[in-house]
């Protein structure tokens, strides 16, 4: 909802403005997941793209704890912790992307390749189609 909530303010499609959600894995290490405001994350296909059985949304406390950003503004850019992210392949097709800079109300637009290439970011089909 704060994706969307953002691209209203902006005004760029809610498809270019990222969510960046905190996924815990079977082994107990955590993933970022990034898809568009206007879609949602499928674990399964997350999982699947990870190589992890199980994944599952981490709380809001372990997200802060593993990243140093309150929920609502983490981002997988300057994250305390380096850790692996999916970019959702719907969202990789723009050019540029949108996506929280570490605070609350506070958005940054970035090349999408720049984006990957800073994140070592995994392009995967990771969205749930049925939002």
């Amino acid at each position: 909802m704060g994706a969307r909530i953002a691209a209203e303010a902006v005004d760029p499609p809610a498809d270019i403005v990222l969510k960046s959600l905190m996924f815990q894995v079977n082994d107990g290490s955590f993933v970022f997941a990034l898809v568009g405001g206007n879609g949602s994350v499928s674990t399964r296909k997350l999982g699947r793209a990870t190589g992890h059985k199980h994944v599952g949304a981490a709380s809001p406390r372990n997200a802060e704890r593993v990243t140093c950003y309150q929920v609502g503004g983490i981002s997988p850019l300057g994250a305390k912790t380096d850790l692996p992210a999916v970019l959702d392949e719907a969202a990789a097709a723009h050019s540029s992307l949108i996506l929280n800079a570490g605070a609350r109300g506070t958005l940054v637009r970035i090349a999408t390749h720049d984006l990957i290439r800073l994140i070592d970011a995994q392009v995967a089909d990771i969205r749930a189609w049925n939002t």
